[in-house]
């Protein structure tokens, strides 16, 4: 047992050997020891304050203890927290009728994470495919891109072609195939008589905010009409106003069969998931082959409920585009000074810094110091996603420590 095990941590240095110490090591944090937090700031244990634009991944797309949610959660403490689906609750009902109206849909299968979402999506287009399209049994394939983030369980690493995801955690499960994202001809190629669902991000977070060409979602669009098969968009990272949008998929006028969201859901308070769709598509789900102790908890529906609430005004949609517009500004601004290429969509961007200069998390150390939170994915690229209630000024600090780091790093005498 290590010195500080069972002592009161009060140091950043304390807290993360602690950590360090009796937590498994399955990520790689920044050295930032968040203690509080409000809007788009969060400070350490120490008191200093940084520019969270990372917002847990778009899990905090409203803020940090925004106070409508936090309203919700705590009258909710209050009542009752946790039932089980072995019973009604006086939230589910209205969480998942309103849930359903906001996506244009007709049922709601609540979970808990993303992961889980992403699960229960696949087991419902392989039943679905079984039961409503005849596909014979044990034979259906799910067709999915690479470059894809969908979580790390073992049904979903299997079809992954992340190397730090993927090693070591064989055997695979079979039925999926993956083609390159973008590709609509090979993913064309892919689709055969026994394709239950395509599987794609709209837009793929962990790659790097990787953003179809236009024509692509479309196109997929219509090779699974052809083939009977469903489309399934995962909207855990890029849905619930990230993009300007409610849902990433209206970008590029299309409507997906099924719906996986997550993330935001929970208000960045807890986890709260959801596959929706259609009666066609979640009615082949009978009592007993598929569940969740805490999906659709009271507590997770009511944070749920106000979320969805939050989103059915428009507003926070319309300040992500604004903000996304200016963000995509400020960073082009900064190709040729250190940046290589920049993506975007609405308040959500990827940035590849030359990596001649720096690595990605080299980048997002020298943010941490200037009291900007940002997150690397995939060697030099960094990603911005702050709240979407950031202050535009806010904003604009973050875009000028990005510059004042490169400007750091450029005058850096070489190696």
């Amino acid at each position: 047992m290590t010195a500080l095990a069972g002592s009161g941590a009060s140091t950043s240095a304390e807290h993360i050997a602690l950590a360090d110490a009796h937590a498994a090591h399955n990520y790689s944090p920044l050295p930032v020891v968040v203690a509080q937090a409000e809007g788009a700031w969060v400070n350490d244990v120490e008191g200093r304050r940084y520019l969270d634009c990372l917002a847990g991944y778009s899990a905090v797309n409203f803020g940090h203890r925004h106070p409508e949610l936090v309203a919700a959660a705590k009258a909710q403490l209050d009542r009752v927290t946790l039932v089980s689906r072995a019973f009604h609750s006086d939230q589910l009902g209205p969480f998942v009728t309103e849930l359903a109206a906001l996506a244009g849909k007709d049922k709601v299968l609540p979970m808990n994470t993303g992961a889980e979402a992403v699960e229960s999506g696949i087991k419902i287009a392989r039943k679905w495919a079984y039961d409503v399209k005849g596909v014979r049994p044990d034979t259906a394939n799910v067709v999915v891109a690479g470059g894809n983030f969908h979580g790390r369980t073992i049904s979903i690493v299997s079809f992954s072609d992340d190397p730090s995801a993927r090693t070591g955690f064989g055997p695979y499960t079979p039925g999926f195939r993956r083609v390159p994202y973008g590709d609509l001809a090979a993913l064309e190629a892919a689709v055969d008589d026994s394709t239950a669902a395509v599987l794609l991000e709209p837009v793929q977070g962990e790659a790097g905010v990787i953003v179809p060409p236009p024509a692509y979602l479309p196109g997929v669009r219509a090779v699974c009409d052809r083939a009977g098969a469903l489309l399934i968009a995962d909207e855990v990272q890029s849905g619930l106003g990230r993009t300007g949008r409610t849902f990433a998929c209206e970008h590029f006028g299309v409507v997906p069969d099924v719906y996986l969201l997550g993330k935001a859901l929970g208000g960045g308070i807890l986890p709260v998931s959801a596959v929706v769709a259609d009666d066609d598509v979640l009615g082949v789900l009978h009592p007993g082959e598929h569940g969740s102790t805490f999906g659709g908890n009271p507590l997770a529906s009511a944070v749920g409920l106000a979320v969805v609430r939050l989103l059915a005004t428009g507003y926070y949609q319309e300040r992500a585009a604004a903000l996304g517009a200016r963000l995509r500004g400020r960073l082009d601004a900064l190709l040729g000074r250190g940046v290589v290429g920049v993506r975007s969509l609405g308040l959500w961007a990827g940035v590849d810094v030359d990596p001649a200069l720096a690595s990605g998390k080299e980048v997002c150390l020298r943010l941490a110091e200037r009291g900007v939170l940002a997150k690397d994915t995939h060697g030099s690229t960094i990603r911005l996603a702050p709240p979407i209630v950031v202050e535009p000024a806010d904003l604009d600090r973050a875009v000028d420590a990005l510059a004042g780091v490169l400007d750091d790093l450029s005058r850096a005498p070489t190696q």
